[in-house]
């Protein structure tokens, strides 16, 4: 008697995991050759899926990574609801992408996707070409995460190197390090072994399919700006953030979070024109905190988000509200 593999769909976004390279030593300047695999492409350089899975390679383009915004999140969101409707069997979603910017695309899904299905987001370090490449490895182990039962209820994951990671928590640490994807203050939630895949710990914060934002019909993300600190800065940058039109500014502050000594009165007059500023910290890691000089100036906190994903929870949460309240418990509670 023959048991039926779990359905798994295989979006792929491009990125090094989609990528050929002139030869099997060129592992840096891939990029150069210009050439990306689709799903299908890929999914057929590892015959060794169909041993755990019954995969389906969906046709997405290729996007750089660092060109990824908004609206191909918003085609991912619907594409994900999509594929979950018309294939009632489907067991989970593995979408490939660019390590650049993976973090950011899996903590925005993880707050905007309605799927109750599992979500694992891979990509590699090295190209499909390149000599001792990961991106099969990964590829596989993604798969296998995404057909288990216990990867259900974690919103948005991350897999590299066999390790399980939260979106919300996950960071990349090195450019070209296979164990780059950390999670600085609590670790993995599990691993892909070669026996099983197994977890140790969930994520506590509310995430995927329990979400209250709702992007299918919006046009844009409200213009949020990460403001970065450094010793000698004068303001420039938070001047020009305020004249293009930001509606919120991240500080991306010093430890454990403040503001360089020129930017703090030009983000105080901000909030006193009505632009949100959220206070997170250059750091790596680590909480920031309502401090008296935080409250006086009228900043909020980004909790233990690093300022990338400050300014997309930021960015969300002015679709639903600018008032200093509702975006202090939207930040609690993501």
């Amino acid at each position: 008697m023959s048991v039926s593999l779990p359905k798994i769909a295989f979006i792929s976004t491009g990125g090094t995991i989609a990528s050929l390279g002139t030869g099997p030593l060129d592992i840096l300047d891939y990029g150069a050759n210009q050439t990306m695999l689709h799903a299908a492409e890929i999914a057929a350089r590892v015959p060794e899926l169909a041993l755990v899975a019954d995969v389906m390679p969906v046709r997405f383009r290729n996007v750089p990574s660092y060109r990824v915004f908004f609206p191909e999140w918003q085609e991912l969101v619907a594409l994900c609801s999509r594929l979950e409707a018309e294939h009632p069997d489907l067991a989970g979603i593995v979408i490939a992408h660019g390590t650049a910017s993976m973090e950011e695309t899996a903590y925005f899904l993880s707050l905007t996707l309605r799927t109750a299905l599992p979500v694992v987001m891979v990509g590699s370090q090295r190209p499909a070409s390149g000599l001792s490449t990961d991106a099969n490895m990964n590829l596989l182990n993604a798969v296998r995460t995404a057909a288990c039962p216990a990867a259900r209820g974690m919103g948005v994951l991350l897999l590299l190197n066999d390790e399980i990671h939260a979106a919300r928590e996950v960071t990349k640490t090195s450019t070209f390090r296979l164990q780059t994807f950390r999670t600085p203050d609590f670790g993995v939630l599990g691993h892909a072994d070669g026996d099983a895949v197994v977890f140790y710990r969930k994520p506590l914060r509310r995430t995927a399919p329990d979400t209250e934002f709702d992007i299918a019909g919006l046009a844009a993300l409200p213009r949020v700006d990460i403001a970065y600190a450094y010793t000698g800065s004068d303001g420039a940058a938070v001047r020009a953030f305020i004249a293009a039109g930001a509606r919120g500014i991240v500080s991306a502050g010093f430890a454990p979070g403040f503001p360089g000594a020129a930017e703090e009165p030009l983000l105080r007059e901000a909030v006193a024109q009505g632009i949100v500023v959220v206070q997170s910290t250059r750091a790596g890691s680590g909480r920031t905190f309502a401090g008296k000089r935080a409250r006086e100036a009228g900043f909020l906190i980004a909790d233990n988000l690093n300022p990338q994903k400050a300014r997309l929870l930021l960015a969300l949460a002015l679709t639903r509200s600018s008032e200093a309240e509702e975006i202090r418990r939207i930040f609690a509670t993501y």
